[in-house]
């Protein structure tokens, strides 16, 4: 398969007029798609536009919401609690961030718990907005409705891969940290399934509890499901890690896993911290670029060229791709293209032929 390079500019413009002529508002539209190009751009390339066209069946299912806004249910100041009522994650992401901001300004620190969410895309897409600001940002998600990952030492798939993620300033490259309480994620998962690939090592198992490289067994009867970060040898910190991300989500939420499925979606937790509400942010950043200058000059092993700290190499791809064009994962395109087509919409031209 042929990799093409795409216009950022236009890709957004495409995925725009998508979901809008698909019946989404155009402010919630505007967002959903700067997000998912952002996504492409990081390099995330599953959780980008690859999530256009399952929004689209969504939308078409009446299962997102398309306009409207939040329902506060709680408000104490510096701790938030919102009802998505199934309105478009990465809006309602934006939104929280824009509410939490004076807030951590304020405070010190805000925290915004979202119910009811539909799905958010990237979690590493957001956090240059709060790092711009000088803002520390940890964000996390949970999908109540969806089960793939088996708690360390079983064989029944309990959580999401249950992601989280932070931005974290520095004087120069932030630290964009963007992991999962999983080896692989579901999204990776079933892009390697569709292409009849395994993974390069064991990071599932089987429906009998068995290692398996390969993604295929996410689709049995009964299905195998995907293991706790660590894998066999360590897999109670990922499932540790998954614990934390359930209660800061559905814990703090109210609503989560106990609860009657309401189909894909997430329960969103974000907390903004302002470095100048506790020693500063000149301290601050004398730390983390402490940290960040010991990390890069630390002698490489074999093998390694250099330390690269979480973010180098999102910020590098943004760079070179708004520059160059984004190159979409060959399976996007054809998404993309039907889509476009099938609501009257002009999809991109290749930049590099």
């Amino acid at each position: 398969m042929t990799t093409h390079r795409y216009s950022a500019a236009e890709l957004n413009r495409c995925a725009t007029e998508i979901l809008s002529a698909a019946g989404m508002e155009a402010a919630l539209a505007a967002v959903v798609a700067e997000t998912l190009v952002e996504g492409d751009l990081l390099g995330h390339d599953t959780h980008g536009l690859a999530l256009l066209a399952p929004y689209i069946k969504e939308i078409e299912n009446g299962a997102m919401a398309l306009s409207g806004s939040a329902q506060s249910l709680s408000d104490r100041g510096a701790a938030l609690l919102w009802d998505g009522r199934r309105l478009p994650g990465p809006w309602l992401v934006r939104q929280g961030l824009d509410a939490l901001a004076p807030r951590a300004r304020q405070y010190g620190s805000a925290t915004l718990v979202i119910r009811r969410s539909h799905h958010i895309a990237c979690l590493a897409a957001y956090l240059l907005r709060a790092t711009e600001q000088g803002l520390m940002l940890v964000l996390a998600s949970s999908d109540p409705a969806v089960a793939s990952v088996a708690p360390h030492g079983g064989t029944r798939a309990t959580f999401t891969p249950d992601p989280i993620a932070a931005g974290i300033p520095t004087s120069g490259t932030p630290f964009l940290v963007d992991i999962s309480s999983s080896i692989v994620t579901n999204g990776m998962s079933s892009r390697l399934h569709k292409e009849g690939g395994q993974f390069g090592h064991e990071c599932m198992l089987d429906a009998d509890g068995r290692p398996s490289r390969d993604p295929a067994v996410l689709a049995t009867d009964p299905p195998g499901t995907i293991m706790p970060l660590g894998g066999l040898q360590s897999g109670h910190k990922g499932f540790g890690l998954a614990l934390i991300v359930e209660a800061l989500t559905g814990g703090l939420a109210g609503h989560g896993r106990a609860d009657p499925p309401l189909g894909w979606g997430a329960t969103v937790f974000m907390t903004l911290y302002d470095p100048a509400a506790f020693a500063g942010a000149d301290e601050f950043m004398r730390q983390t670029d402490w940290i960040a200058d010991a990390c890069r000059n630390n002698p490489p092993r074999p093998g390694s060229s250099a330390v690269r700290m979480p973010g180098d190499r999102g910020i590098a791809s943004k760079q070179e791709q708004m520059r160059l064009g984004i190159a979409l994962h060959p399976t996007i395109p054809p998404m993309l293209e039907e889509c476009a087509q099938r609501y009257g919409v002009a999809f991109p031209r290749a930049i590099d032929g």
